[in-house]
């Protein structure tokens, strides 16, 4: 997205062809930007701040809430109007976290319940700096106000109760935007042109989390996942994990162009029980199914707290990640808006359903690796939304 208001071509590479990125993609080439893919590189020729093209037809985001958010950010400055269709499972997601703050910038919607749901159609125009205070720490709620802010009159600023992960503020950065982050709170000033840059993009620590969780519950197991980044706003995961008693060392760590990156190292051990604070919530949202995985293999009991934005992805994550991990044995409970998993140290083989939902699918998969018997899982289709690769790649780690 940055690269195509960017001036100049820029190269991304390492890049993820899956579901939610070629969503983008689309949706960036439907606004007039060139994209040209080769292998894992995309080359693209940015149009500049104020260069994208009224699209000829409705942009699909298919289930990518991240595509269409930021996305909503983008549109809210163009002197156009856009209409941007979702699929049945994003089309039940919230969006007027998003549209409210934008709506406060100048931006116009319209859409069911207040642009709460998609479609969403929206009316572009010259916006106007706010400082904002989001309810919940959401990087695509703070992403999406300083896209829009690239366009605002003067400096927008958005704050967070808790920090969440930073991607956004970094590649303002290197695409040359007038950005500041004091605390929880990130400045951008608008007006401020975008400059072509050249980007390697570090392994997913979310898709890497499958497999540390593997590693450890495994017996007799060890993998090093090579050049994973390791921002610190993503590697609760990690945290969490060492405190279970997970055996994780992190090797060869360097900086790189945008996020740092290293090796992990993960050898199989006997985890305990813990209790996960609110506050790391936002730096391992995403990994929070299979570390209930985790948590069901654990010895004694492990409490979440503060987990209830998993009910508003693309599924509620907690119900389906409760109905399996009980089919399969193990103890899962919600006592008000936390989450009390008792370890059983072992669990049994299901037929696991994925509800459609990818992260859920990939977490039961893992669970199933030192399950007792078989397990299936069901509608593995949308793994494809974020880790088209996911059973090949589990594939060749079993030997």
């Amino acid at each position: 997205m940055l690269a195509s208001l960017a001036k100049g071509t820029s190269i991304v590479k390492n890049i993820l062809l899956s579901d939610d990125t070629l969503t983008t993609i689309e949706a960036c080439r439907a606004l007039g930007v060139d994209i040209a893919e080769n292998s894992n590189e995309l080359t693209i020729t940015g149009q500049g701040l104020h260069g994208l093209k009224e699209p000829e037809a409705p942009l699909y985001m298919r289930n990518s809430g991240t595509s269409m958010r930021l996305l909503l950010g983008i549109l809210a400055g163009q002197p156009f109007a856009v209409t941007l269709m979702a699929d049945e499972g994003l089309s039940n997601r919230p969006m007027r976290r998003v549209t409210e703050p934008l709506s406060m910038m100048g931006a116009e919607f319209e859409g069911e319940e207040n642009a709460n749901y998609a479609p969403i159609t929206v009316i572009g125009g010259k916006l106007k700096a706010i400082t904002y205070m989001s309810k919940i720490p959401s990087a695509q709620v703070k992403s999406a106000i300083l896209l829009a802010g690239l366009y605002a009159d003067g400096t927008t600023s958005v704050a967070e109760p808790d920090r969440s992960r930073d991607h956004t503020e970094r590649m303002l950065k290197i695409f040359g935007a007038n950005v500041l982050v004091q605390g929880l709170r990130v400045y951008v000033t608008g007006g401020t042109g975008l400059k072509a840059a050249n980007i390697e993009i570090p392994g997913d620590i979310s898709s890497a989390a499958f497999f540390i969780v593997g590693a450890s519950i495994t017996k007799g197991s060890s993998i090093t996942l090579k050049s994973v980044g390791i921002n610190p706003t993503r590697t609760g995961i990690i945290d969490i994990l060492t405190m279970m008693g997970a055996k994780i060392s992190i090797k060869n760590i360097h900086d790189g162009m945008s996020e740092p990156r290293g090796d992990i190292a993960v050898e199989s051990s006997n985890l305990h029980g813990v209790k996960i604070q609110s506050n790391i919530i936002p730096r391992c949202i995403d990994e929070l199914p299979v570390i209930m995985v985790a948590a069901a293999y654990a010895d004694g009991t492990t409490v979440i707290h503060g987990a209830n934005e998993l009910k508003v992805k693309e599924t509620d994550r907690i119900s389906s990640m409760a109905a399996n991990l009980n089919n399969m044995g193990a103890k899962f409970n919600l006592q008000g808006d936390d989450i009390v998993i008792e370890g059983t140290g072992s669990l049994n083989g299901i037929t696991a359903m994925s509800f459609g939902d990818h992260r859920t699918a990939m977490s039961m998969a893992i669970a199933g690796l030192a399950a007792k018997g078989e397990t299936t899982v069901d509608d593995t289709g949308c793994i494809a939304k974020s880790y088209p690769d996911f059973l090949k790649d589990l594939n060749s780690l079993l030997v």
